[in-house]
C-alpha cells in the first residue's frame, strides 16, 4: 500500500509545480497590464502648475509687453504712405521685425480693424487753454460717442492744470463719459507730464485685459508744463510700460509751432502716436476723426527676440516697410524687458 502511495504522489508532484508555474504566469500577466503607478503622473502635474508663490512672482515681474514664459513681444502698427494716408492690405512679408537691431522671429501677424479698445482721454485745464476750452470739450465729446461700443471699449476722462483729477473712470457709458468732460474746469498751473504718467500707471497699467487690447491716450494740450515732478522722458517710458500709443492735439492755434509742440511731437513719435496741430478750431474735430480711423485700422505682430535676456533694460523696436521709400510704419519705439 505504501508503494502504491508513493507512486501516486511521484505522479501529482510534476502536477502541482506546472500549476504553480502557471499561477505565477498569470499574476504576471496582470500586473503588466495595469496602468502605471498614480505616483508617476504626479510630478508632471505638478511642474506643469507653479506654486502660488511662484505664479504670484511671474505676475509681478512680468510686464505687459512679455507674455509670461514665451517671451513674445506685441505690437500694434499704422502704415502710411510718404503722404500720410493710410494703408490697408499689406502682408507679413512687406515687412521686417527688429529687437535690439536684431532680427525677430516672427510668431504672427494680421490686420486688426475690430480690436478693444482701453482710452483715456486727457484734457489741459489750466488757465492757458481757458479761451478755446469749450469748443475743445465739445469736439472730445463728439469723439467719445462715435468710438466708444458698450460692452466693448472703455475709456476715462482727466482733467489737469497743476495737478491730474479723474472726472470719470473706466466706463463704457459714454453719457457718463460726456458728463465728465462737462466737468472739466480751467484754472490753475500745467503739469502735462505729472497727468500722462498718472494716466499710464494708474489707470492703464492697473485694469485688466482679457485679450488683445488697444491701449491709446488721447492728450489735449499747449504742450508748454510747469509744474510736473516727472521730466518729459520719464512720462514717456511709462507710456511704453502701459503700452499705450500717444495722439496729442495742441491747443495752440497762433498759426506758428511753438517748443510745447515740438514736446508734444517728442511724445507721440515716441510711442507710435501721431501729434495734431489744428490752428483753427473747426480742425480739432477733424484731428479727433483721424485718431478714431486709426484706433480702428491697424496692423498686429508678435514675434520672438532673437537673444532675449530677462534683464530689465529697455529694449527698442523697430518694425520698417521692406520698401521704405513708399510706406512709413508708425509703431512703439520700445519695452521694457522683465527681470527675474
Amino acid at each position: 500500500m505504501l508503494r502504491c502511495f508513493t507512486n501516486r504522489l511521484r505522479f501529482l508532484l510534476p502536477l502541482v509545480f506546472c500549476l504553480g508555474v502557471l499561477a505565477s504566469c498569470i499574476t504576471s500577466a496582470q500586473t503588466t497590464d495595469q496602468p502605471p503607478a498614480a505616483q508617476d503622473s504626479t510630478p508632471a502635474q505638478a511642474s506643469a502648475a507653479p506654486a502660488p508663490d511662484d505664479k504670484d512672482k511671474q505676475v509681478e515681474q512680468s510686464p505687459t509687453t512679455i507674455r509670461g514664459g514665451t517671451n513674445e513681444v506685441n505690437v500694434v502698427f499704422i502704415v502710411t504712405d510718404k503722404h500720410g494716408k493710410r494703408i490697408t492690405g499689406m502682408k507679413q512679408a512687406d515687412f521686417r521685425v527688429l529687437d535690439d537691431n536684431k532680427p525677430a522671429e516672427v510668431r504672427s501677424f494680421r490686420s486688426e480693424a475690430n480690436l478693444p479698445l482701453q482710452v483715456g482721454l486727457l484734457v489741459d485745464a489750466s488757465n492757458s487753454v481757458r479761451d478755446r476750452f469749450k469748443f475743445e470739450q465739445e469736439s472730445a465729446i463728439e469723439f467719445l460717442n462715435q468710438t466708444v461700443r458698450q460692452r466693448y471699449d472703455q475709456a476715462f476722462v482727466v482733467g489737469f492744470d497743476s495737478t491730474p483729477e479723474v472726472t470719470q473712470d473706466f466706463t463704457d457709458d459714454t453719457e457718463k463719459l460726456a458728463h465728465g468732460v462737462k466737468e472739466l474746469r480751467p484754472g490753475g498751473g500745467t503739469a502735462m507730464f505729472d497727468a500722462l504718467y498718472f494716466a499710464c500707471r494708474d489707470k492703464l497699467m492697473k485694469e485688466a485685459r482679457s485679450g488683445p487690447t488697444r491701449r491709446a491716450i488721447i492728450l489735449l494740450s499747449d504742450g508748454e508744463d510747469n509744474q510736473s515732478h516727472v521730466t518729459r522722458e520719464e512720462a514717456i517710458d511709462m507710456a511704453q510700460r502701459a503700452e499705450a500709443i500717444v495722439y496729442t492735439i495742441s491747443t495752440n492755434i497762433s498759426g506758428t509751432k511753438h517748443e510745447g509742440d515740438k514736446i508734444l511731437e517728442r511724445i507721440a513719435d515716441a510711442t507710435g502716436g501721431r501729434a495734431f496741430f489744428p490752428f483753427q478750431l473747426r480742425n480739432v474735430a477733424d484731428a479727433f476723426g483721424e485718431i478714431q480711423e486709426e484706433l480702428r485700422s491697424q496692423y498686429a505682430v508678435a514675434y520672438r527676440p532673437a537673444d532675449f535676456k530677462a534683464d530689465g533694460h529697455f529694449r527698442t523696436i523697430e518694425i520698417a516697410a521692406v520698401d521704405r521709400k513708399n510706406f512709413h510704419v508708425r509703431a512703439r519705439r520700445g519695452y521694457y524687458a522683465p527681470t527675474r
